[in-house]
Formats: C-alpha cells, structure tokens, sequence
C-alpha cells in the first residue's frame, strides 16, 4: 500500500469525524474507516449523543459494520484508520477483531486538551487489581463460575474466538 492510500483513508476517517461532529451533532469529532485488500470495507462514526449509547465510538460503530459486511468476527488483514488514537475499549474491540494495524490523526492527549475527552483515568484505572480501581470489581460466586468453565473447557464443539 502507498503512503498515497494511508493519507487517503485518514483523509475520510478525518472527514467523517467533521461531519459528525459539525454536522449532524451526533457526538465528537471521531470517525474510522476500516480497510482490507486496499479497499474501504466499513465507515464508522460516533453516535454516542445521537443514539445515547456511551458504547458507540467511530472505532466500534466501524468494527460492528466490517464484521456484518464481511459475516465474519475476524477482521484479520485488516487495517484501521480513526481521527484519533483509540480509547482502551476501542483498542480492545480493535484487538479482539484482530485488525493488523491502527493509523491515527491526533492522540489522546489532544483529546483531552481540545475535546475534554480524558481516557487516561480509564487507562491509569486498568494497571490497578480489579478491586483497587475507581469502578470496583468485586468477585462473586467464582466457585459455580469455574464449574462452568470446566465444562464448557470440555465441549467438543465450543465456539472458537
């Protein structure tokens, strides 16, 4: 692939996070584009305002299009294009997706100076044990968990992620 096509997909991802943001009032100014085999296969925006959904990030919106397009949860090969650098749950959904590579226009810093988009409690919170973090995390009822476990651990046919 160019360094042409990378500056093109930012170019849309950049675009589509004006337009949600400028335009239709839907959240923040992220946008994501998600390509594979040097063609765009998903456009995401946010829509969390819009849709009240907090869940609903360029980056997520784009991955839920990709995985529908293509019938698949595995978005291997693919490489992923957003307005900006992701948080930790759209690094996440990026990582469980298994999408190759993510470009980025701005980081998270510039978020929180421009937008007041502020990831990084988020991110101090998650190097803490679960029950340290600023939203606990309690354990219960582990032993009926593990005896779930075990036996899906032992089912032939188990779903495979």
């Amino acid at each position: 692939m160019t360094n042409m096509n990378h500056i093109l997909y930012m170019q849309q991802a950049i675009a589509l996070g004006r337009k949600t943001a400028f335009e239709d009032g839907a959240g923040g100014p992220f946008g994501c584009v998600i390509v594979k085999n040097n063609e765009i296969i998903a456009e995401g925006v946010n829509r969390v305002i819009a849709d009240n959904d907090p869940t609903c990030h360029g980056e997520i919106a784009a991955i839920r299009s990709a995985c529908r397009s293509l019938g698949t949860h595995d978005l291997s090969g693919s490489t992923m294009y957003t307005s900006s650098e992701p948080c930790p749950m759209c690094y996440a959904a990026a990582w469980w997706a298994r999408i190759e590579k993510i470009y980025y226009a701005s980081s998270m810093q510039d978020c929180k100076t421009y937008g007041d988009f502020d990831d990084s409690k988020i991110c101090e919170a998650l190097q803490l044990p679960a029950e340290d973090r600023t939203l606990p995390c309690v354990e219960l009822l582990r032993d009926e968990m593990l005896e779930l476990w075990e036996e899906f651990s032992k089912m032939d046919d188990r779903p495979s992620y």
